[in-house]
């Protein structure tokens, strides 16, 4: 608990110097509801952890936790946002500052770290409670539909002014950190087709293809045929207008279609940025669909964002920005697999290369936040400003986890001896030696255990 003259550095009958007055200003709130509300914010802020930070009810209060928290300061232009916050703060505050009555003095990103890096291990009663007043949107093949729609077909345009050129909206992954951003969403690209280890005329089926853009590089630069399934139109329309600009609508399919249909027979199965959107009841149907479809000696590969412990998302990014997604812990990524008998090979955590790809994002967008404004609001501008920098800091400071998992099945035996294929040369890839059966004197080995990360 702070200290009570941690909280009271401003009178109750004295307001802030920052604070404008005027005739048209309403008359000062009775001394005993001033400190309930101090009170009430104080038990809010201890609720979080209590971050280093000023908060400020214009024209009546303001509470600090500490001293090292009065450089960061979050204004309510109101006592009903204030009283909104106290009852359902983790929905309010997005609400707030969406519509502009919660407004953060200094950095947004410092403020938002902040609150991640002080948040409490453990939920309260009272937010078990409020979960019930915000129940995730299903995701049904009609539900399915209805989630896309709502945050990937807000336009192509909307997206080009802040993704990189191939419109990749998925985590990055940075060799090294200095490198742009195009360049580390080709790596990624790289990364995943070695990590399935492609060869050339082999059959691979993509779940969630975005704009194409993996699909795309999987055939032009590993020589396989690609059926890569979405159900954003937007999208959809995107990528086979650039496979046949490239010349590659023979040897890759664009379907506008649910991965629950796909049937198709495949020697890898690969899924970048699709899982958040399935939802864990679907998992066994999800690992179903990649038992009919995956060869005997084939692989398989889920990119996913994740975390540690089972918590919902956040209320107000679902139902504001990602409507049905929920980020699944390891444990759960697993109901994926055991029930088909598929063994996990590999996997891989990179979460801070999500969150450089998160600061590339929000920098592009904030050079376009203009133009954005212009076109779609200014609501939608803070909105989107808050994703982006509350994503960012939920992976600096560990509440969110990005997950590749390699897989194959159980008894398949085509798995490289070691790591060592992933880091070779890029024009060394093709050359990767063919996988082989341990021989009989190998059994034994302390190395006999394929991809351990």
């Amino acid at each position: 608990m702070l200290e009570h003259a941690a909280m009271t550095n401003v009178s109750a009958s004295q307001p802030p110097q920052d604070t404008a007055a005027g005739p048209n200003r309403k008359a000062h709130p009775s001394g005993w509801l001033t400190r309930l509300e101090r009170w009430l914010m104080q038990r809010l802020l201890a609720a979080l952890g209590d971050p280093p930070l000023t908060v400020q009810l214009d024209g009546a209060w303001r509470v600090s936790t500490s001293a090292q928290g009065r450089g960061l300061k979050v204004r309510l232009r109101d006592r009903a946002t204030l009283w909104k916050l106290f009852w359902d703060p983790l929905y309010q505050f997005g609400e707030a500052y969406a519509d502009g009555r919660l407004d953060v003095e200094g950095d947004l990103d410092d403020l938002l770290t902040r609150l991640y890096a002080h948040r409490p291990g453990h939920r309260s009663g009272l937010a078990q409670l409020r979960r019930g007043w915000h129940r995730p949107r299903k995701n049904t093949l009609a539900g399915s539909r209805e989630n896309i729609h709502h945050h990937y077909d807000l336009g192509n345009d909307f997206y080009a002014l802040w993704l990189d050129e191939q419109l990749v909206y998925t985590c990055a992954y940075f060799p090294d950190p200095a490198m742009s951003l195009e360049a580390a969403q080709v790596a990624k690209l790289d990364h995943v087709c070695r990590k399935l280890r492609l060869k050339p005329g082999e059959r691979v089926v993509e779940a969630g293809c975005g704009w194409g853009a993996l699909a795309l590089h999987m055939a032009r630069r590993y020589g396989v045929t690609v059926k890569a399934y979405n159900i954003s139109h937007e999208q959809i329309v995107h990528a086979r207008r650039r496979a046949q600009q490239e010349g590659l609508s023979d040897r890759v399919q664009f379907i506008e279609d649910d991965w629950r249909v796909i049937r198709d027979p495949c020697d890898a199965f690969v899924s970048v940025g699709m899982l958040e959107h399935v939802g864990v009841r679907h998992y066994r149907e999800l690992g179903a669909v990649i038992d009919r479809c995956l060869v005997p000696e084939g692989r398989g590969l889920i990119h996913t964002i994740g975390q540690i412990r089972p918590l919902p998302i956040n209320p107000w990014i679902e139902r504001r920005i990602f409507p049905g997604a929920y980020p699944p812990t390891l444990a759960q990524i697993t109901q994926i697999f055991e029930p088909f008998d598929f063994a996990v090979l590999d996997v891989e955590n990179l979460r801070l290369h999500y969150a450089l790809t998160l600061k590339h994002w929000h920098e592009r967008f904030e050079r376009a936040a203009e133009v954005i404004r212009q076109r779609l609001g200014e609501r939608l501008v803070r909105m989107w400003r808050l994703y982006l920098c509350g994503s960012r800091a939920a992976f600096q400071c560990g509440s969110l986890h990005l997950f590749q998992v390699v897989f194959a099945r159980s008894a398949s035996s085509a798995i490289p001896w070691t790591r060592a294929y992933l880091y070779q040369p890029a024009e060394d890839t093709a050359k990767e030696p063919p996988s082989r059966e341990p021989r009989p004197d190998e059994a034994s080995s302390p190395h006999g255990s394929a991809l351990v990360a």
